[in-house]
């Protein structure tokens, strides 16, 4: 399927789409762009997409959960999905956004002053303390490895504020091209119109494997956190495909009352590394359904015709920095090349600069624009309505 073309089209698309009825976007939105369906028609049906070989097919496993994805990771090929494209309240697989937004910008060794709205986020949370500084990777390993709602306001806040974090979670999300993702809060704890899928859960997971920091937290199994200098606590990797499983090498589990569990999971077995992505799924579940269908998965690999494709990331928009030598010639504010270049250098800038700690100039300032700019989870596809939100807690 031809992928979006841009911001400019997207403006398009979001000026043509039509106005939602009852909550439910219009099935036939005027833009081609709209119409798009990312990764493949197939994959916009809420039924089970799957092409099973002529002979030696076996069956897909029933699993208790609404939505699912299995994809091959090096390749992209999505072997199987249910309702791909579906909108669930993420819970708390939306730290694997967060995570793999932040560990690239955030330098490991700097520290966090927690904050009191950090320190007094709901369960279930690592225990910070306000007005005491933490370590960034120590920060992540809570965030991942016990899914601590705390961890995830700190280190978002730690960008400058919760407001620029949040705006460079949903630029990540456009970056993706997951564009059924809005997130509201960084650690998945319920909010009002806070949603993804399961087809923008292996966007994610993908990502997420090309990011060494990123699996090096994840596949942690356990660790020290220091809540003061005179108290630690241990951390236990609660996502049990990694001890339990063969192959298992990481993923991130939820769940809230209105989400129930959701779960991320990635596997390697001789060589093929496969993603699943399970969305509201009956409590306790969640890794077992996750399994099921990774064996599924590694069996037929290769056997069944693939019902969609993951995309590829939009491309990053970067920006060299030069220091000004004194004899440098400064550039005429009247040329309008000077003009774009000057604006594309400011924006940039502001999309990295921190005042909390050192940042790596990773953020795409074009991403952040659009994200910010057009608020663009409706841009690209249509949506079905998310399920609703009641429960105040977010964690594994």
């Amino acid at each position: 399927m031809p992928q979006a073309s841009g911001a400019a089209a997207a403006r398009t698309a979001f000026a043509s789409l039509p106005a939602q009825q009852g909550g439910r976007q219009s099935a036939a939105p005027a833009s081609s762009v709209a119409r798009q369906d990312v990764g493949g028609a197939e994959l916009a049906d809420p039924g089970i997409a799957v092409h099973y070989p002529a002979s030696g097919a076996i069956r897909l496993p029933r699993v208790p959960a609404s939505a699912y994805v299995i994809a091959d990771a090096k390749t992209g090929q999505v072997l199987a999905a249910k309702d791909a494209h579906g909108l669930f309240p993420p819970a708390s697989t939306l730290k694997m956004l967060t995570a793999i937004t932040l560990i690239p910008r955030l330098n490991p060794n700097a520290t966090v002053l927690a904050t009191q709205q950090a320190a007094e986020t709901e369960e279930y949370d690592v225990g910070l303390v306000a007005g005491h500084r933490y370590k960034v990777s120590d920060l992540f390993n809570a965030l991942l490895l016990i899914s601590a709602n705390d961890a995830a306001v700190a280190l978002t806040q730690a960008t400058g504020s919760l407001a620029r974090g949040m705006a460079m979670i949903n630029a990540e999300a456009h970056h993706l091209q997951a564009y059924d993702v809005v997130a509201k809060q960084p650690n998945g704890l319920p909010a009002a119109g806070q949603v993804t899928s399961a087809y923008d859960q292996a966007l994610i997971a993908r990502q997420a494997l090309a990011i060494p920091a990123f699996m090096k937290y994840d596949s942690t199994l356990a660790a020290e956190f220091p809540i003061t200098p005179k108290r630690s606590v241990p951390l236990v990797n609660q996502n049990k495909l990694l001890t339990d499983y063969r192959g298992g090498i990481g993923g991130k589990i939820g769940w809230t009352e209105a989400a129930e569990a959701t779960y991320i999971g990635m596997a390697r077995r001789n060589g093929t590394t496969l993603i699943v992505t399970v969305l509201h799924c009956t409590s306790l579940q969640e890794v077992t359904s996750g399994e099921k269908l990774l064996n599924w998965g590694f069996a037929m690999d290769g056997k069944v015709r693939p019902v969609g494709e993951l995309v590829s990331p939009l491309p990053a928009v970067t920006t060299s920095h030069v220091a000004r030598h004194p004899s440098a010639r400064r550039p005429s504010a009247r040329h309008p090349s000077a003009q774009r270049t000057a604006a594309r250098k400011t924006a940039a800038g502001a999309a990295v600069a921190s005042s909390a700690l050192p940042m790596a100039p990773l953020a795409a300032a074009g991403c952040l624009a659009f994200a910010t700019g057009l608020g663009g989870a409706l841009l690209v596809r249509r949506r079905r309505p998310a399920r609703p939100e009641r429960e105040s807690r977010s964690g594994p």
